[in-house]
């Protein structure tokens, strides 16, 4: 395991990012990262840092933090333990850097560059104020495949083109929403026929712990679908989670296909939800007495007549966090089941 420093110096809420555009052989080849290198023999953690500084800015760093370990696993190169740092002071006059073209960019553009994924991660962390944290970012053929943040796993999602076709980029879950990128989900309507000539459908409670849309409620089941996964596995999958069902593909009828999109706030963070949703149906009789709710997940769960559903979502009712286009796409599929 290699060790390194990487450093952002900050000036004016700008971070100074090298464009490593100028070595042919290089891991970091086009990509935007922060100033730093290897240890060299007797050196501490600070000692490199400002060493590297040094001879590639020609600044000399006079008020900086110790941040994290960041573990950098890729499939071509070796392994490193990154000792992660930002600067807020120095002097000396900025030269140029024979690794690559030096910028100061607003961190409000830091996104928009050509970045490894994973480090998205850390400058929210750093933009947060986080404790000193340890994440580990593994990648491979340059994809995130794994990101840890002091010993647990982040949720990674692919991101999609507008048919829901994942696009070869993988994010983690928070960056999806905070970014608005558009992302897969799996939902599921559990319904039966009541005696109204109707049916009704089930619907969970979302807990009030929830990062999104506490309290709400939501349909039957419902989830992401984690990079690399498809619809329908992630379909059964949450129904076993949210509820304790078992159900096989045989038992989901896919009814439709879905993109929405919605902007909120929670817990004084924005979030902007992007979906791309395959939309199924479960008919089997179910006794909700023998369903085992994750508590985490789901508060409650009701059956409520479909029109009066729908009803209390047009004239604002209800506490959800249900489409009314996904609610009217199920009523339109079941009149139309019906008539056959």
């Amino acid at each position: 395991m290699t060790l390194t420093t990487l450093c952002y110096i900050e000036k004016e809420d700008s971070y100074l990012m090298l464009h490593r555009i100028k070595k042919t052989t290089d891991i970091n080849k086009d990509k935007w990262i922060g100033i730093g290198g290897h240890f060299e023999s007797g050196e501490s953690p600070d000692d490199c840092l400002l060493r590297e500084a040094y001879e590639e800015t020609g600044l000399t760093l006079t008020s900086f933090r110790f941040r994290g370990i960041v573990t950098f696993l890729c499939d071509d190169i070796t392994d490193y333990h990154m000792c992660l740092y930002t600067a807020d002071g120095f002097t000396g006059t900025l030269k140029e850097c024979n690794e690559g073209t030096l910028e100061w960019v607003p961190k409000a553009n830091i996104p928009h560059l050509n970045l490894w994924e994973g480090d998205l991660i850390f400058f929210e962390l750093l933009k947060a104020e986080a404790p000193f944290f340890c994440l580990k970012l593994k990648y491979m053929d340059n994809i995130l495949k794994e990101a840890v943040l002091n010993g647990i796993p982040l949720e990674l999602l692919d991101l999609t083109d507008r048919q829901g076709h994942p696009t070869g980029r993988v994010r983690e879950r928070s960056l999806v929403h905070l970014y608005g990128d558009r992302h897969r989900t799996a939902h599921v309507w559990i319904v039966r026929p009541n005696d109204r000539g109707s049916f009704d459908v089930l619907l969970q409670k979302r807990s009030v712990t929830k990062d999104s849309y506490p309290g709400c409620y939501d349909i039957s089941s419902a989830g992401h679908i984690p990079a690399g996964c498809g619809y329908e596995e992630s379909a059964l999958r949450e129904l076993k989670e949210e509820l304790g069902l078992d159900a096989s593909p045989q038992d989901l009828l896919p009814i439709g296909f879905l993109e929405t999109e919605d902007h909120r706030e929670f817990h004084g963070k924005p979030f902007h939800n992007r979906e791309c949703s395959a939309v199924y149906l479960y008919e089997k009789p179910i006794d909700l007495s023998c369903l085992t709710l994750r508590q985490a997940e789901v508060e409650s769960v009701l059956w409520m007549d479909y029109s009066a559903c729908l009803e209390k979502i047009n004239n604002n009712t209800l506490k959800h966090c249900i489409q009314p286009e996904e609610l009217k796409l199920l009523g339109n599929f079941w009149n139309q089941k019906m008539k056959n």
